[in-house]
This record gives C-alpha cells, sequence and structure tokens, in this order.
C-alpha cells in the first residue's frame, strides 16, 4: 500500500514506539489520527510534524465512550482512514501468582479486548475503503510464552489469534490484517526490573525510530505477519514447531527472571506497544 495521501489512525500515538511510528508513517505521506489518553503528549508530538499532518484524538480506548469518541472523529475526516494501527498496550511484568485479579482483568482489557472491539467498530469505514489495512503491532510474547510475563503474553498470543483469523475471513475482501511484532526496543515502556532483566540476560534491542522504519516497510508491503529481529524470528518459529526445545532453553534463564520479577505486579498503563524482553 502506497501511504501517500492516506489517513492513517494510530493509537498509543505519544508512546516510544508510537511516536516515532507517527513520525515514519508522516514521513511516508500519510496524515495521522493520532490516538492517546493525553491530549498534552499528542499537541507536543504533532508540533514537531508539518502543519495538518497530525491530528491529536484524546481518547479513552478502553472504554466504549472512548472508542465511539474515535470512531466519530474517523468518519468526519477526509479522505477517510484507510489504515489502522494499533500500537496501544499495557505492560504487566511479575511473577503469576504475585499479580491481583483486577492486573490481569485490566491487561486483557488494554491488549485484546478493547482492540477487538476497536477492529469490530472500524470494519465498516475500512471496508468501504478500495484497499485497507488493520495492523496489530504485536510482540515475540505473542509466539514465544515468556516466564514473568504470563498474563502478557496471554493477551498477546489472543491478538495473534484474532488477526489470523481475520486474515483468513477477509481473505477475498479489501481490507487486510497485519500482526507484525517487535522485539526489545529501548522506550520508557521498560521498566528499571525489566530493563536489568534485559541487561543480564544480553537481550537484543532496537531503538524506537529502527522498529519504526521496519513497521511502517511492513505495512507498504501488505506482510500479513513479520517477527522483527535475529533471533527472534528464529525462535518464534522453532517455538511452534518444536516448543519443547525452547522449554529446555529458556528453562535456565528460569532464577534470572524471578529474581527480577519478584515484587513488580504493579504495571501501569502504558501508551507505547513495544517488546519488552525477548529470548
Amino acid at each position: 500500500m502506497d501511504l501517500k495521501g492516506k489517513t492513517v489512525v494510530l493509537t498509543g500515538a505519544s508512546g516510544g514506539i508510537g511516536s516515532a511510528l507517527c513520525m515514519a508513517l508522516v514521513a511516508a505521506g500519510a496524515t495521522v489520527m493520532a490516538v492517546g489518553r493525553s491530549a498534552a503528549r499528542l499537541a507536543v508530538l504533532a508540533g514537531t510534524q508539518p502543519q495538518g499532518r497530525v491530528i491529536i484524538v484524546a481518547a479513552d480506548l478502553s472504554t466504549a465512550a472512548g472508542r465511539a469518541h474515535l470512531l466519530e472523529m474517523a468518519r468526519a475526516q477526509q479522505p477517510k482512514p484507510a489504515v489502522l494501527v494499533l500500537g496501544h498496550a499495557r505492560s504487566a511484568f511479575g511473577l503469576f501468582q504475585e499479580q491481583s485479579a483486577a492486573e490481569l482483568e485490566a491487561v486483557m482489557q488494554a491488549n485484546l479486548v478493547a482492540p477487538m472491539l476497536l477492529v469490530q467498530d472500524f470494519l465498516p469505514l475500512l471496508s468501504a475503503q478500495p484497499e485497507a489495512s488493520v495492523v496489530a503491532v504485536g510482540s515475540t510474547f505473542g509466539s514465544i510464552g515468556f516466564a514473568g510475563f504470563a498474563g502478557y503474553s496471554a493477551s498477546k498470543f489472543g491478538l495473534r489469534g484474532l488477526f489470523e483469523a481475520l486474515a483468513r475471513e477477509h481473505a477475498d475482501g479489501p481490507v487486510r490484517f497485519q500482526y507484525l511484532s517487535p522485539r526489545a526496543t529501548r522506550t520508557a515502556f521498560n521498566t528499571a526490573a525489566v530493563d536489568a532483566l534485559n541487561a543480564e540476560l544480553r537481550t537484543p534491542s532496537d531503538t524506537p525510530e529502527a522498529v519504526a522504519a521496519q513497521l511502517v516497510q511492513a505495512i507498504v508491503q501488505g506482510d500479513t505477519r513479520r517477527q522483527l529481529g535475529w533471533p527472534e524470528k528464529f525462535f518464534a518459529r522453532l517455538n511452534g514447531a518444536f516448543p519443547a526445545l525452547v522449554d529446555r532453553s529458556l528453562r535456565a534463564q528460569l532464577p534470572t527472571i524471578r529474581r527480577h520479577a519478584r515484587g513488580q505486579a504493579h504495571p501501569s498503563i502504558q501508551e507505547p506497544a513495544h517488546e519488552p524482553s525477548s529470548p
């Protein structure tokens, strides 16, 4: 898809990957409807871009009212949106048994339920375009369940399953569904504990700008699925074919993960979606 002249709805736009992705989309010729909970942060982002190329939409997408507000603004936009990018997420690093029911419900609501309902809301609008795309900024943990990220992994596995099914359900229509998975990315989405874990495990990581460039490339090329980074791409495929091999590989990391994860089960809502850690 040529993004020049297209309107793109981007959720989580004021986050680390989100802001870099917004800039990359504008550079590719798109007008971006930048969605986030903080109008002030969105205004700062818009101020760095050419006038009129970033449209601020302050909305809490975990609520029906927030999703309805976004949809109303999208319907009023000219040209109508041709791309919806789901770039928001909630972090959840910690041992599963230490996490409260409220925390786990919030992770699933932010990372799976809200995106699912938003896609359902936008489908009629996108289906009216000659070509359109719905993009999930996923996670390596949507392909590899990782200790210390059980709830987060569950939410991203669900999102990946949703997009795989929708891609097949709409294979003969104008709307393409793309699940794109960054690996560890150096942004404020990571807590200090996650950064310390990544450092000890020597986890490879990318800058937000590098991730954004790869995401835009995948959107333009129409990739149905893409895992960013090596060896993450290899591990994701290996886990799908021979999960027991990955079990044995990751078991050695378990004491380190437990040490960093203890007492971390109090995540705050974050707007960017990216991979906080990876094997």
